[in-house]
């Protein structure tokens, strides 16, 4: 039988369960999807712990997981433009493709360009929206300093490539071990820890002109500190902050359109962006979660069932 992951209590990563279920069946405008690949994410992380019952409430047993890429095998009523066999990359505000199979809304994806490999294709919607949305808030583009706190990671490596091909110079704070995949990418790495606040003034030389915090923990004060401006600063998790200065919180909800996932589908089809990923069997997805939230990695996680 087809497996899913599930949750019943709020908790860590040890609190997933991967349990078998009957195949789900499309309903009006939704599509079934074999999942090839479904990227993890920080916010799910804030779902399953019970930090987010505001926004994202729960009921139990719940599932979990956002992205998705894969074979459409069915396509319910009104599900207009998709048919079994279309290859698609996409996302469910429903929750659910961390699984065999998803039911996802046709007005949610986008058809998967061949060059593009299917576990970028499963994390690309949440990071990569995000780093879209988060650039057009702040203006980044020929001319300016911008800086990125975690540089890194999922939002930040997809930012820190499109604020390049924008014409921006970049200044990424990232832990060491990922500096030489930053410099190769045209990016200025800056380490993160005590006395930041000077390295990135030391390489930023006169002004520092926009800021994108995908890290939290102060990072909207360093961007304050700086100089920049607030309206020239997103932050994508310290809401808190942004509340306090007035600065923006541009994120996925921003750019949730296929066109945009088609638009950077097509810069990975090109070879012009690149999202490093760490695939994990449908299995091990405690220990995926469990990775992530160790908040070091480059780039993606994603499950492959």
């Amino acid at each position: 039988m087809p497996r899913v992951v599930r949750f019943e209590r709020f908790g860590g990563p040890e609190v997933l369960r991967v349990v078998e279920e009957d195949r789900p069946e499309p309903g009006e405008g939704a599509v079934l999807v074999r999942v090839r690949a479904a990227g993890l994410n920080p916010v799910e992380s804030g779902i399953r712990g019970g930090f987010l019952e505001g926004p994202y409430p729960t009921t139990f047993p719940s599932k979990q997981g956002r992205d998705v890429a894969g074979v459409v095998e069915a396509a319910g009523p009104g599900a207009a433009g998709f048919a079994p066999g279309d290859e698609v990359l996409g996302w469910t505000d429903e929750r659910g493709t961390h699984a065999d199979y998803a039911v996802v809304p046709a007005g949610n994806l986008a058809y998967r360009p061949a060059g593009v490999p299917w576990e970028v294709a499963g994390a690309l919607y949440t990071a990569g929206a995000t780093a879209w949305a988060a650039l057009r808030a702040v203006a980044a583009g020929a001319g300016d300093t911008l800086v990125v706190a975690n540089a890194a990671g999922g939002v930040g490596s997809i930012a820190v490539q499109l604020a390049r091909h924008a014409g921006a110079s970049v200044i990424g704070l990232a832990g060491e071990a990922h500096h030489d995949w930053l410099r190769d990418r045209g990016v200025l790495p800056v380490p993160y820890g005590d006395a930041v606040l000077d390295r990135v003034r030391a390489a930023a030389g006169e002004k520092a002109d926009a800021f994108v915090d995908a890290f939290g923990s102060g990072y909207v004060e360093l961007a304050l500190d700086l100089g920049v401006q607030p309206d020239r600063i997103s932050t994508v998790i310290d809401f808190a902050a942004a509340a306090r200065h007035g600065v923006k919180t541009a994120g996925s909800k921003d750019a949730s359109r296929p066109e945009v996932l088609a638009e950077l589908a097509g810069l990975v089809a090109e070879g012009r962006l690149e999202v490093p990923v760490r695939p994990y069997p449908l299995d091990r997805v405690a220990e995926a979660f469990a990775e992530l939230e160790r908040r070091h990695t480059l780039g993606k996680l994603v499950i492959v069932p």
